[in-house]
């Protein structure tokens, strides 16, 4: 008899139809004549769940008493005995009641897969025992009734049963899942908009990561290699060339697969002047990277493998993408290339990815890198070795071989030699290669042999021949690579000055970006940007890269001035002539970004000046009528109890007198208010944080408003906040009057708070008409009141004080819709330190 198959039905919270979805398989394989029961499974009264239990075979459950009540649980025996096809067992993590044959129901259903029954079961993600601190610190909520991991893990099937969290809200709101006085409180509580949606998210990924698991277990069924890897992050070595992208899109695939994944592009180019490579193609490359949500990075060093695997260690990388390299079979014989090395040196803690694409061995034609530079120290080494090794190599080989070529030949090969020569070092190698040539044509192949004298007059003609066609040759080489070096230079600077030119047309204005980027193009220590007055004032740094940067343009290594009181100063190497022309252009940029930004302040300042014009000219409205409104009550109260003509009752005189107070308390709350806006707008606000709690502070808001028009709900167990207890109370108050003075007729404002990790919500729910998404900012915005309300009730300056003193606190005061219409205000605030949270305990309904 064989062990039964598992299918289990994943949940991101209780209502997303986990139980439902069972009871519909189980028709289905009922139809198709499968002998299916209901081992156990729990409706909660839910009249759909419990419609889909008519037409499937229940088993009797088995009641236990425990402490003076009776619980039904699955019985297990009756079960066994029988022996159906399929069982449907509710809630996997359920704690069975003292006294029953297990103390877990996942252990109930391991002896029904024993017994070889299929069994189909329920589960909900913040169940699964790995995932409790992370439930808790979302939550806050320790879930007590857990499943070990590995429990759900071998099960044969898994079906997550999704759902939005805005759905789940509705179908909470419509009564669907929780009895109608537990809707409030669910929806303030576990079931936040952010709650369901974190819940969602490690739903997701858990099954993921289980799907993962399945491909894994199938490759090395079928022994196929498997690359799977989470990744962090990820370094792209690009070398300008057009496989770039290619390995930048497969770096973005990498990423995704892990949570948190990064890619980080870097081009190194030689320490030798300007971008070796084309700053077009790089350009391209780096607008890709940004584009997918990484980051560009230009280093400088001469060893590229060893450059690159100190950058990916120095940004704590655990993966390198490189890819195939361009050179052709035979250009192997100059070293194993950058991506052996990398992989040889790059050690245990970090993966090397080689990445094949369509330039693979098709050359690097003329390289640009070389052209765009000087020649390099290894580049005139071997020149050397060639111009003077070659020629002794040569002569000893000759020598050794029997065959007489004749001197003509013997000359050509010489000849190769310095034109190679010529080609790797240049025009003094070369000239070095053809005298010491023809030194060795005369004492090894020119009779008489081994002395310097020429008997034949025509050999001494061949070999001065050979020395004239051998310095022009070299000269000629020479002199071809020094025009493509200074062609390929201008057109990397006009790269350059390209880039400069879109950089304004696009508006960039990150002083910052433009230095780091000089520092970079020419491989400098730091650069800084400085300023003076005038000629007699000291400098000023305006902006600045790199450790240490000047202070003085005198103590940089390499300055431009622009203009008369502003210069680019470098530091770290002198540069060529040459490259001033192009560095002289990044100067004239900074100071034009220098003087955007500056621009763009005084931009800022001009609007928060309208800013306050227009708060100017709204508390003149403000103070035109809705403060004289108050007033002319109270001055037609006063004068009519002076009247002298009218003999006033005392019902009438204490009715006047009602009104007289009633004015005072609104011109009262309103120039409190602007008083409040005030204080903020000045940034004069000072709160006396201190540790409180809510049940003293939020009682003295409702003061205010009328009586029974408020439900309060603030748990005992609440652990207290750090706040300012005035302005918390005057947060409230504006909050919960606002709220009570758009709710319905008859309908009450809640005002319940709740704990969710290090953090304390305070929620405002009214049942009123609800504000749009487009409009929930502007309410807090001074002056503003949404709708229909009426002048005089209020000058808009509540919930934008109330916004004000959160946010002084280090809180936040934020929006959301009510389900079943309506606004529900959030007002969170941070929690005390040293006192434990609370851990309340779910309804039953939630834990299943």
């Amino acid at each position: 008899m064989g062990r039964g198959k598992l299918r289990i039905y994943l949940g991101a919270a209780p209502g997303v139809g986990k139980t439902y979805s069972m009871l519909s398989e189980a028709h289905r394989r009922v139809e198709r004549g499968t002998d299916c029961v209901v081992a156990f499974v729990e409706h909660h009264g839910r009249p759909r769940t419990e419609v889909m239990l008519h037409g499937v075979e229940q088993v009797p459950r088995v009641e236990l008493g425990y402490r003076g009540a009776v619980f039904s649980e699955m019985d297990v025996g009756a079960v066994l005995a029988r022996r159906p096809a399929v069982a449907l067992v509710d809630e996997l993590a359920h704690t069975n009641v003292p006294g029953s044959r297990n103390a877990k129901r996942w252990q109930d259903v391991e002896e029904l897969l024993a017994a070889g029954i299929d069994v189909v079961s329920t589960v909900n993600i913040q169940h699964l025992e790995s995932l409790g601190d992370v439930v808790e610190s979302i939550t806050g909520v320790r879930q007590r009734e857990t499943v070990p991991d590995e429990v759900v893990r071998r099960a044969d099937q898994i079906e997550l049963v999704d759902m939005s969290p805005q759905a789940l809200r509705r179908r909470m709101a419509h009564g669907n899942i929780y009895q109608s006085d537990k809707v409030d409180a669910a929806l303030s509580n576990y079931f936040r908009p952010g709650n369901l949606t974190a819940l969602r998210e490690l739903a997701l990924l858990w099954v993921a990561d289980r799907v993962d698991e399945y491909l894994q277990q199938y490759r090395g069924e079928h022994n196929i290699r498997s690359t799977w890897q989470a990744r962090e992050r990820i370094v792209v070595g690009l070398t300008g060339g057009p496989e770039g992208r290619t390995l930048i899109r497969r770096a973005a695939r990498l990423a995704e697969k892990g949570a948190g994944g990064e890619v980080l592009a870097v081009y190194i180019s030689r320490s030798d002047g300007l971008t070796a490579a084309s700053p077009k193609e790089l350009t391209v490359q780096r607008t890709l990277v940004e584009d997918l949500g990484g980051t560009f990075h230009h280093v400088i060093g001469d060893d590229v493998p060893s450059a690159l695997l100190e950058f990916a260690r120095g940004v704590n990388a655990t993966q390198i993408v490189l890819g195939s390299s361009r050179r052709r079979t035979w250009q192997y014989v100059f070293g194993p290339g950058v991506g052996a090395t990398v992989a040889r040196e790059s050690g245990p803690d970090l993966d090397v990815h080689i990445v094949t694409h369509e330039e693979v061995a098709k050359g690097r034609g003329l390289p640009v890198a070389r052209g765009a530079a000087r020649l390099g120290r290894q580049r005139i080494i071997w020149g050397w070795l060639v111009g003077v090794g070659g020629p002794v190599l040569l002569a000893l080989t000759l020598t050794n071989v029997d065959a007489d070529l004749g001197l003509a030949n013997d000359m050509l090969l010489f000849l190769s030699l310095t034109v190679a020569a010529a080609l790797l070092g240049g025009l003094l190698p070369a000239l070095a290669s053809a005298a010491f040539g023809s030194f060795l044509l005369n004492w090894f192949f020119t009779p008489p042999l081994h002395r310097v004298t020429i008997a034949d007059p025509k050999n001494i003609v061949a070999i001065v021949i050979f020395v004239g066609v051998a310095v022009a040759v070299a000269s000629v080489v020479d002199l071809a690579a020094r025009r493509t070096h200074q062609a390929a230079r201008l057109r990397a600077e006009s790269e350059i000055l390209s880039f400069l030119a879109g950089s304004v047309l696009r508006g960039e204005t990150s002083l910052d970006a433009l230095l780091d980027r000089v520092r970079e193009t020419f491989a400098m220590e730091s650069v800084a940007l400085l300023e003076r007055e005038d000629e007699v004032a000291p400098w000023t740094c305006a902006g600045s890269v790199g450790p240490a940067p000047v202070k003085r343009p005198e103590d940089a290594d390499v300055d431009v001035p622009v203009g008369d009181d502003m210069a680019l100063a470098l530091s770290g190497r002198v540069l060529p002539a040459e490259d001033r022309r192009v560095l002289a252009a990044f100067a004239a940029q900074a100071a034009v970004v220098l003087d955007r930004q500056r621009l763009q302040e005084e931009a800022d300042r001009a609007r928060a000046l309208a800013e306050g014009n227009r708060i100017r000219t709204a508390l003149l409205a403000a103070v035109s009528h809705d403060l004289r409104t108050p007033l002319a009550a109270i001055k037609a109260a006063v004068s009519s109890l002076r009247s002298d003509d009218v003999a006033w009752s005392e019902e009438d005189e204490a009715e006047l007198l009602a009104a007289i107070e009633e004015g005072a308390d609104r011109l009262d709350n309103l120039v409190g208010n602007l008083l409040d806006m005030s204080r903020l707008q000045t940034g004069t606000v000072q709160p006396l944080i201190r540790e409180v709690d809510l049940d003293e502070v939020v009682p003295m808001a409702l003061v205010g408003v009328p009586e029974g028009s408020v439900c309060l709900d603030i748990p005992e167990a609440l652990p207290m906040v750090r706040v300012d207890p005035g302005l918390l109370e005057r947060a409230v108050a504006n909050v919960v009057e606002n709220a009570v003075k758009y709710s319905p007729e008859g309908q009450r404002v809640l005002v319940a708070a709740s704990t969710l990790g290090e953090r304390v919500e305070l929620r405002v729910v009214d049942r009123g008409p609800g504000v749009p998404d487009e409009a929930k900012d502007r309410i807090f915005e001074p002056f503003q009141r949404y709708g229909d309300a009426p002048r005089g009730a209020g000058v808009g300056l509540g919930l934008a004080v109330a916004r004000g003193f959160a946010e002084a606190m280090g809180g936040t005061l934020a929006t959301e819709d009510t389900p079943g219409g309506g606004l529900t205000m959030v007002l969170t605030l941070t929690a005390a330190a040293g006192r434990s949270r609370p851990r309340p305990e779910l309804p039953a309904q939630v834990t299943s």
